[in-house]
């Protein structure tokens, strides 16, 4: 009697996902429609409990059949499947895919790189088919060698998880490394660079060694062989003292050793050169000299620097800012230290040469000195003819001197006289009498002209006083004024009740205009009465 295998609800394959390595296997081969390990055994068991029992319940048919009946009453019913919300279900699945993927390896393109301001990197793999998105958080990107580039082909290492915020199916990169060149390569390319466009590389910044330093300082390991050397081979040469800023040089944290060790160097007021070196070895032991901070720290140094790490086949960044390189420690020693035999040799041959040159330079001048004395002559003759010159300068001087002397005097007699004729006093009294002449002759010219002129004037007032309105007034006649001051000179210029003035030769009379009347009318025999402001009627003046 065969079985089919049971077939699990979807929860019970979403828990066993979460389980361990057998439970997976076991929801793979139910997803390939293959009996588990399990499922399998117990099919086994269910299939020789049926035989056993076929063999017992062979002697009676009855009895075979009331079990089968009464078994296929008992038998269960299908699962009904669960219902998931969506957090829940994104959970399940993030949990099955970090369990099942959690280390795996990728070759691929970048693409859409991007960075996030907390230091996170964003961006895609992608071949010619498929892209899979990828994150690298801050505490992996600070690890990198290189500097990750839009198309560059890397191999990422990481896992597979489930972004739940966005159902996002990304790959959380743990390490990535470039497929073509090393990282190694790729980053030492990738510096040397960026720090020549910046001009750490230039020639023209470079330094000249000192001739003869006080002290050297060196910027290596203090028990390796390096520091032996460089001791050996300069002191050998000249007795230089050494100052040695011990630090390590392989392994992290060897690039900020080595930084703070020039800076510590360069800080000793008699080191005038630095030595930074190291023994030989590939590309990762030598690349604590390859990092930024080595090659900004010796960019920085206010002294020289010798860049001596590893063979003369070993290139390194620190060797190119270096002010100079010298392929082995033993060579940097040799550049920076001069000779002593050297030095007393070359001071004897210029000693020598010195004084070859002193001795030629005197027979120079005393030859120089014999020929100005030739030329010169005696000195007392030329002492006396210099006398005799100066004594006919002296003469012709003095008869010069005569000369102006008289013709100076002459002129400041003539000056003085004419300074007397021009004296102010003698000038102001001659102005003095034509000042008085022309007065008097103004005086005789103007004053008929003011009598004249007087007597004409008196007429005109005299003229002027007969015509007057005062002396017209005396006689007794008046001057009308209306209250603005416009003088009245026809009866129509009033009308009845208006205010006028009446000017006498003594002073004015304030009046009413009771009635007008022109010349010819009769004057109308109706008088009004003097208003109570004490204003009278115009004398003379019919009233109505």
């Amino acid at each position: 009697m065969s079985r089919k295998p049971a077939e699990r609800p979807e929860q019970e394959q979403l828990t066993l996902g979460l389980g361990a390595r057998k439970a997976d296997t076991e929801a793979e081969a139910e997803a390939e429609g293959r009996p588990s390990t399990s499922t399998t055994t117990s099919a086994s068991a269910s299939a020789s409990t049926s035989t056993s029992t076929s063999t017992s319940t062979s002697t009676s048919t009855s009895t075979s059949a009331s079990a089968s009946a009464s078994a296929s009453e008992t038998k269960p019913g299908p699962a009904q499947p669960r219902v998931y919300v969506v957090s829940e279900l994104l959970k399940a699945v993030r949990l099955t895919l970090e369990s099942r993927f959690t280390e795996v390896r990728v070759d691929g393109e970048v693409s859409g790189l991007r960075r996030s301001g907390n230091g996170h990197m964003y961006f895609s793999l992608k071949d010619a088919e498929a892209q899979l998105d990828c994150v690298l958080f801050q505490r992996e990107a600070k690890q990198l060698k290189f500097s990750l580039e839009e198309g560059m082909a890397v191999r990422c290492r990481g896992r597979l998880t489930l972004y739940e915020a966005r159902g996002k199916f990304q790959m959380s990169v743990a390490a990535i490394e470039p497929t073509g060149a090393g990282a190694l390569a790729l980053a030492f390319e990738q510096l040397k660079q960026r720090l020549g466009a910046e001009g750490l590389f230039d020639e023209a910044r470079k330094r000249p060694l000192p001739f003869l330093p006080r002290r050297i300082g060196v910027v290596t390991s203090a028990s390796g062989a390096v520091i032996r050397d460089i001791v050996h081979v300069a002191h050998r040469r000249f007795p230089i003292p050494i100052l040695l800023a011990a630090t390590p040089v392989q392994g992290d944290g060897a690039a900020l050793g080595i930084a703070a060790g020039i800076r510590r160097l360069e800080a000793v007021a008699d080191v005038d050169v630095i030595i930074v070196a190291r023994g030989g070895g590939s590309l990762e032991d030598l690349w604590a000299f390859n990092e930024e901070p080595v090659a900004r720290a010796i960019f920085a140094c206010r002294v020289p620097v010798i860049s001596a790490v590893g063979h003369e086949t070993d290139f390194t960044i620190a060797d190119f800012v270096a002010d100079l390189r010298a392929p082995t420690p033993s060579a940097a020693a040799e550049r920076a230290v001069p000779l002593l035999t050297d030095l007393v040799e070359e001071l004897t041959s210029l000693r020598r040469r010195g004084g070859r040159a002193l001795a030629g330079a005197v027979r120079h001048a005393r030859y120089e000195l014999e020929r100005a004395q030739t030329r010169l002559g005696d000195p007392r003759r030329l002492l006396d003819e210099r006398r005799q010159r100066l004594d006919e300068q002296v003469e012709r001087g003095r008869r010069v001197l005569a000369r102006r002397l008289g013709a100076a005097r002459t002129d400041l007699k003539s000056v003085e006289l004419r300074l007397h004729r021009a004296h102010p006093h003698r000038r102001i009294a001659e102005q003095r009498n034509a000042l008085a002449a022309m007065r008097h002759r103004l005086d005789t010219a103007v004053h008929p002209a003011l009598v004249r002129r007087r007597h004409a004037i008196e007429a005109a007032r005299g003229k002027l006083e007969a015509l007057s309105p005062m002396r017209v007034l005396e006689r007794g006649f008046s001057l009308t004024q209306r209250a603005d001051g416009h003088v009245v000179t026809n009866a129509a210029d009033v009308q009845p009740g208006e205010r006028i003035t009446v000017r006498v030769h003594d002073g004015g009379i304030d009046a009413t205009v009771d009635g007008t009347h022109t010349r010819g009318e009769p004057a109308s025999s109706t008088r009004r009465e003097p208003s109570q402001e004490g204003s009278g009627t115009l004398p003379g003046v019919p009233t109505k």
